[in-house]
């Protein structure tokens, strides 16, 4: 029988051999797709444990071991039914045995178990056996690897890298406040033992003579500076949550490390090794010097600081005096970075009292100047980091107090120069090697020239200067290009990319103007700029109906923007010596002149580029914030050119209104900002005038009537009938959003209902499948039934405000049904075919229902079923939806809570006759939002949860009062939840479970319902705070009790509105108290495992 057994099991390992290798090996996908699957049910297995032992045993191939090392890691990671300590100790245990017996196993084989090591390491932390900690000896279990061959040194160095980084890293599957309490208490019993150790490594290795070429020896230095880094790396105090972030430039180091940073052999150490070992290594060391040089301020007092930063620029220094490695792009940029963190962790008053800062900021310049006119081309990311330096330098100028001199009037003006001339020798290169062009990458110039802005207003003279010097020369190269019969397109092509440099400069350092550091000067210096650029404007212009460069476009916008910003608006003194610039060269007198410029220029690109999306987008944006400000609106609707706007939006003056049988139908967003800028200049002077208003519309009747002839005939051409519609919603969306007066509103709504209405009705019937048209029609309804600015008040004697809730519930029913036909959409269309529009539906029902225009009661009264065919495809819709799919998609869970929660405020009784599956359903998906990471669909289920508490509470009460029968409904709805009493104890102690453990960050919307939670589930909730409470150290269990009592204080068994406030303030005083409590304690985790 043993026998047999043990036959099963060899077999059972050659078939798991197999699986390995198909699913590691084999290119047939259905071949791998089969053995993941017999693998994850071996996952699954009861027998799983001792299988992957075995494999580890016995098993012939690498991949066969990768398998039990991942297999095992899951076993140990896995929430429910979690492995007992004594089998946790055991696995780790063999792990190291088998690593220190097997050194020159396949390197994947390797990182999987050590990977499972740290797992198990990290998820008991805090196991106790006999009062000890186990799983905290890392430094033990690590000494032996270190005191053997290089081979297990490596091992052990792993080790504590893999460690420190798993340590740090939060997961999904465990609250972030059981990651944190390990965290912070790995950092305070070992990380510095760590960081301490990896240095001794680096010390000694870095004496010895290190033959580099033997491969061993490189990778053991390499996994010690990948220690370092994940020491020096480390989360300290939990704020780095975004890995991609940058900005977080300072490293919150303990005060218990202060000794390691004061003694300046640390400094040097990294320092000493980025000289004397090979390139390939030395951006590990400069990524520690990174965070070296980031040590939070306060760790030093003044003159310790001093030191350290001397220290630190000598280093620097060094480097720069012998750039051998920096060619190495990766060297290049880490170095980058480094130099940018010497600004943003020290003042320009402390760097200028460097001993050798004089050489150093020379030695700077000349680098950063070198890069910006070599390495343009392939080092984009790493000249981002010299510019914010420069930037902040520059921004510093005006602040230092120190007597020493910064010279920044000497090198930052290099800078600019080297900058915008590597920029203009640039586009001559890029052409002739047929490279990427810089210009294509909208963000990366724009945030380039926000550096610039900054660095270009420092010696501001020597910038317009130049800039003027260098713009007369380029126009004056263009025009005589133009006007020459046998010039060549490529040589005018380089122009214009010169010319496109330059506008968008101009229009960053006009746009970097601070209004209390400019003098008359510096605004004179900007008309000279502003001037030039509206003369090229004139010029290109006046070529359009030959040719156009869509990039140097693009940069006039870049720069309209950036003058609307700076010298239009209600804000800016007219009596700028900008204007007086304007005045003299153009002609243009004041702010209504140079208003005309701006709307002849929108008309101009609006008539020549209206098939070019990008340009068409940013001019109607540019329309867009002009109509947005108070007096400049009133100075635009003078304008003939507005008037003749407002008069001829069609699409034979505005071609990209025009049904274009080519274009996407998606390319007709822009629709929608042109009408919303229209909508704002007709308000100005519309008033009552409902002629102007039908006169204004003229274009949109047309188009409503030809749909209309369309739909009404058997055989029509379906695409231009969608194009039509599409264009027209998306206007009409527009104009809906700008009119926000009662008036105006009123007009457009009796233009629209009843006579267009149904068009809207039936083009939902027939196109229910395709989003493209759906959407923009829907999105139109649910704009139409906002109550934007209380613009929908309906006279007295008017029903239309019940007729517009029957077309919103015709609307979202015709929809919502048809929708359901589809079946099962896949996953990577299911947004975009269906939940999109479930989204705009849910949105709709929600404007409606809280806009205050329609008495709901109505509805049941006179027989009329809208309301509920509404609600009841709100439910069918709701229940076609997953609820990962509710919380993965942002903008369908805001529209989803944000309408249940006006349903559990004004409809608790449709939510309370409804069939229990689907009770369940809104309640576990609001349990789920309870701990969604976004805090408005927190604070909605936090509302609705108190709604349906209240409601329950209130029935309860009378249910006891001996009161006549409540409706049957109302039984039911109770008769659930006393069915289902875990629902509500689960909400409670998750409410409970975050007001106590985690960073609440909308405390008073969770205390709303916790009230409640507690009076309906008195005893779960004692049963709770016993658990919480003998959770705590025994010195800790007294106070625990204490701050519960004091929760509880004067609170009576009732849910009036002053007995809230008094619960939410004494929850204040509850959670600063627990946390205080807490503060000093290692414990409290096992509390938060039994609560999540």
């Amino acid at each position: 029988m043993k026998w047999r057994k043990m036959a099963d099991h060899v077999q059972g390992l050659a078939q798991l051999e197999i699986l390995c290798k198909q699913l590691y090996e084999t290119t047939d996908t259905a071949v791998r797709h089969q053995a993941e699957k017999a693998l994850v049910e071996f996952t699954n297995s009861p027998d799983c444990l001792s299988k992957c032992q075995l494999l580890l045993e016995r098993g012939s191939s690498s991949y066969s071991q990768l398998l039990a090392a991942t297999c095992l890691s899951k076993l140990v990671s896995r929430t429910s039914n979690p492995l007992p300590l004594e089998q946790r100790i055991d696995i780790r245990n063999y792990v190291l045995n088998y690593l220190a017996t097997r050194p020159k196993l396949a390197a994947f084989v390797t990182q999987a178990l050590i990977q499972l090591y740290a797992r198990i390491t990290k998820l008991g932390w805090f196991d106790c056996q006999k009062d000890d900690y186990v799983f905290r000896n890392v430094i033990a279990d690590v000494t032996r690897f270190l005191q053997d061959s290089v081979e297990h040194c490596i091992i052990g160095v792993t080790i504590l890298s893999q460690l420190t980084n798993e340590i740090n890293q939060a997961d999904t599957t465990h609250p972030l406040t059981k990651h944190r309490k390990i965290a912070s208490s790995f950092r305070d019993s070992s990380l510095f033992d760590i960081f301490t150790l990896s240095c001794n490594l680096l010390k000694q290795a870095s004496g010895k003579n290190l033959n580099l070429n033997d491969e061993s020896q490189h990778g053991l230095l390499m996994q010690l500076l990948k220690l370092s880094y994940n020491c020096l790396n480390y989360d300290f105090i939990g704020t780095s949550t975004d890995e991609s972030s940058d900005d977080l430039c300072t490293v919150q180091i303990p005060t218990s490390w202060r000794s390691a940073f004061l003694d300046s052999s640390t400094l040097q150490l990294f320092f000493n090794l980025y000289h004397s070992i090979p390139p390939s290594l030395s951006p590990l060391v400069l990524s520690c010097l990174v965070q070296i040089a980031s040590v939070r301020r306060s760790l030093f007092n003044n003159a310790e600081r001093a030191k350290f930063l001397s220290h630190l620029v000598d280093g620097v220094k060094r480097i720069l005096a012998n750039p051998q490695c920096l060619p190495d792009p990766n060297n290049y940029h880490e170095f980058c970075r480094l130099l940018a963190r010497l600004k943003s962790n020290y003042q320009l008053g402390e760097l200028v009292k460097v001993e050798n800062y004089p050489e150093v900021i020379r030695l700077i310049a000349n680098f950063t100047v070198t890069s910006l006119q070599q390495h343009w081309e392939f080092a984009p990311n790493s000249v981002h980091y010299l510019l914010s330096l420069w930037q902040r330098l520059a921004a510093s100028v005006p602040y230092v107090k120190a007597t020493e001199p910064h010279l920044l009037e000497t090198y930052t003006p290099e800078v600019t120069k080297a900058y915008i001339t590597s920029r203009l020798e640039s586009v001559h290169v890029i052409l002739r090697d047929g490279l990427e062009d810089p210009l294509d990458d909208a963000g990366l110039v724009q945030q380039q020239l926000d550096q610039l802005s900054t660095i270009g207003r420092c010696e501001y003279e020597k910038t317009c200067a130049l800039l003027v010097q260098l713009f007369d020369q380029a126009a004056q190269t263009y025009q005589e290009l133009l006007q020459s019969t046998n010039s060549s397109a490529a040589d005018i092509t380089v122009q214009e990319g010169r010319l496109t440099w330059l506008v968008y400069i101009i229009g960053a350092v006009i746009g970097g103007r601070v209004s209390f550091a400019s003098t008359d000067e510096q605004d004179a210096m900007d008309g000279e700029l502003v001037c030039r650029v509206l003369q090229l404007m004139n010029l290109t212009d006046s070529r359009l109906a030959q040719a156009g460069n869509e990039r140097l476009e693009l940069a006039m916008l870049s720069f309209f923007e950036q003058f609307r910003k700076i010298y239009i608006g209600d804000q800016v003194q007219k009596s700028s010596k900008l204007y007086r610039r304007l005045s003299e060269v153009l002609g243009l007198n004041d702010e209504t002149m140079v208003l005309s410029v701006f709307i002849g220029k929108i008309i101009t690109n609006l008539k020549y580029w209206g098939q070019c999306e990008p340009i068409t987008s940013k001019t109607l944006q540019l329309l867009n914030d002009l109509s947005l400000g108070y007096s400049s609106v009133r100075k635009l609707v003078k304008l003939s050119a507005v008037q003749f706007m407002l008069n001829n939006h069609t699409s034979e003056h505005f071609s990209f209104l025009g049904v274009n049988n080519q274009s996407n139908l998606s390319d007709m967003r822009c629709r929608t900002t042109f009408y919303t800028a229209l909508g704002r200049l007709l308000m100005v002077d519309l008033g009552e005038d409902e002629d102007q208003f039908e006169q204004f519309m003229l274009p949109l009747t047309a188009a409503f009537e030809a749909v209309a002839q369309m739909l009404s005939t058997n055989t029509f051409n379906e695409q231009e009938a969608k194009r039509t519609l599409v264009g027209l919603v998306r206007d009409l969306r527009g104009i809906a959003f700008a009119f926000n007066a009662k008036t105006s509103f009123m007009m457009l709504f009796d233009w629209i209902y009843p006579a267009y209405m149904p068009i809207l009705q039936r083009a939902i019937e027939l196109w229910y499948h395709d989003p493209a048209c759906t959407t923009p029609v829907l999105k139109l309804m649910a704009e139409l039934v906002h109550n934007r600015s209380q613009r929908l008040q309906f006279d007295v004697s008017s029903p239309n405000g019940i007729l517009l809730f029957r077309e919103t519930s015709k609307m979202i029913t015709t929809y919502g049904n048809r929708i359901l036909t589809l079946g099962e959409v896949p996953k990577d269309q299911v947004y975009g075919v269906k939940l999109k529009g479930v989204s705009v539906c849910f949105a709709m029902l929600k404007a409606v229902l809280s806009g205050n225009y329609v008495n709901f009661g109505v509805f049941r009264l006179y027989g009329d079923d809208a309301l509920d065919n509404a609600l009841q495809t709100f439910i069918k819709l709701l229940l076609s939806i997953p609820h990962s799919d509710l919380l993965d998609y942002p903008k369908l869970s805001q529209s989803f809570y944000s309408l249940l929660e006006v349903l559990t405020q004004d409809h608790m009784n449709f939510i309370a006759s409804l069939e229990p599956h689907v009770v369940m359903y809104i309640l576990s998906s609001i349990s789920e939002g309870l701990t969604a990471l976004d805090t408005m669909v927190c604070t909605g289920c936090c509302s609705s949860l108190d709604h349906i508490v209240t409601y329950l509470f209130k029935q309860l009460s009378r249910s006891t009062k001996k009161r006549p029968t409540p409706m049957a409904t109302d039984d039911r709805f109770l008769h659930i939840m006393q069915q289902h009493p875990e629902m509500i104890q689960q909400m409670l102690s998750t409410v409970l479970n975050i007001i106590i453990f985690e960073d609440c960050r909308n405390q008073w919307s969770m205390s709303r319902p916790l009230l409640g939670l507690i009076l309906l589930n008195e005893k779960y909730f004692a049963d709770l705070r016993n658990s919480i409470v003998n959770s705590q150290p025994p010195e800790k269990q007294q106070a625990m009790h204490l701050c519960f009592e004091n929760l509880m204080e004067g609170i009576e068994r009732n849910l009036l509105t002053k007995n809230r406030d008094r619960f939410t303030q004494n929850l204040s005083v509850f959670r600063r108290e627990v946390n205080d409590s807490m503060k000093n304690s290692t414990y409290g985790v096992n509390s938060n495992d039994m609560m999540s």
